[in-house]
């Protein structure tokens, strides 16, 4: 039986370009990834299609159309001017690291995209590359190095690993101060509990609760229904939306009739990473959608010769929802921008630099 997982917000939004209140932009540069698949394989695709793929601006069939491409853009431009101010002040700039094994085409889009956005932020990059069939430590190895390295600030290792690695145990591997993905146990275990505050939230829920904030969307006290538990987007997204006061359900594979649960939803957070899961009959009337989810599908077209598309049936979602997120140019530069925010993070705190 196919299983979803989905966010919905309040029916009023703004158009995607609404800034965010100043005190969070500025929360937002003191304080995005990885997305992964959180369907287990028993969970078979909808065959059935939904192109064309969406625009990546503009509105149709009257639901806006949440631009993260060009709120990135504006995040992206704030930092690299805190990254100029702090390396004329100090002579230093931050720095990242991205480990990664194999050569998956859309790993290798994202690590690309990634070291451009450092590069156009003036922030360093660093890219380790091993082979498909690389020993675990020879993983654990490169870590350790960027671990000791004052230079980097940031560490990341781009998911999904082989196999045959033991992704837990490498990601552990990685220094708590330099976790900018926000994956290890202690930052997760500090997002979960009152009172605590993680060194670093993942990117990619914070890139999603950016979007809903820029566009005006009202979380406290919204119904939302994320669509996943994995611990890269669904656990996390699910906690941080409970620290803004929603009201917060989960949808995972055994979850029996998702789409009466997903159809009370205010907001809809999907990443299942399951083509055309989510359908308009999933929808409320004016509820908010969050496509997280992003699966490669063969294009002969395309430069790269796949394209990418959401959970979301996006012609259907347009005319059922008040605004939703496209894929791509929705959540995936947000997560970049929200990257180079917890790298930039990790400097200052490094450096004490205010």
């Amino acid at each position: 039986m196919r299983k979803k997982i989905l966010l919905m917000a309040k029916r009023s939004i703004t158009t995607a370009a609404t800034a965010a209140p100043l005190t969070y932009r500025r929360q937002i540069l003191k304080s995005p990834s990885l997305i992964s698949l959180d369907l287990p394989d028993a969970w078979p695709p909808n065959h059935h299609s939904c192109l064309p793929s969406p625009p990546s601006s503009g509105e149709e069939a009257g639901a806006a159309v949440i631009n993260g491409k060009l709120m990135a853009e504006e995040i992206r431009a704030a930092i690299g001017s805190e990254v100029a101010r702090m390396r004329d002040s100090i002579g230093k700039v931050p720095g990242l690291a991205v480990v990664m094994v194999g050569d998956r085409k859309a790993s290798l889009i994202y690590v690309h995209n990634k070291v451009k956005a450092c590069e156009e932020a003036g922030i360093k990059s660093l890219v380790t590359r091993l082979p498909q069939d690389c020993a675990e430590d020879a993983v654990i190895d490169s870590l350790s190095k960027y671990n000791e390295d004052p230079t980097i600030h940031g560490i990341l290792v781009q998911l999904p690993l082989p196999q045959h690695l033991d992704e837990a145990k490498i990601l552990n591997e990685v220094s708590l101060e330099k976790d900018v993905d926000g994956f290890h146990p202690l930052n997760m275990g500090n997002l979960a509990m009152r009172g605590r505050e993680p060194l670093f939230i993942p990117c990619t829920p914070k890139g999603c609760i950016e979007l809903l904030i820029r566009s005006g969307v009202e979380i406290m006290g919204s119904n939302v229904v994320v669509i996943g538990k994995s611990n890269i987007v669904g656990l996390p997204t699910s906690l941080l939306l409970q620290r803004y006061h929603a009201t917060v359900s989960t949808v995972h594979a055994f979850t029996e009739h998702p789409d009466k649960i997903t159809r009370e939803a205010d907001i809809v957070i999907t990443a299942a990473g399951v083509p055309d899961l989510v359908r308009g009959s999933w929808l409320k009337p004016g509820a908010v959608v969050v496509d997280v989810g992003i699966c490669p599908v063969e294009d002969p077209s395309s430069e790269f010769g796949f394209r990418l598309l959401g959970d979301v049936c996006y012609k259907e979602a347009v005319r059922v929802a008040s605004a939703v997120t496209p894929v791509p140019g929705g959540v995936g530069p947000m997560t970049i921008a929200m990257l180079l925010c917890n790298t930039l993070d990790s400097a200052k705190r490094t450096y004490n630099f205010v």
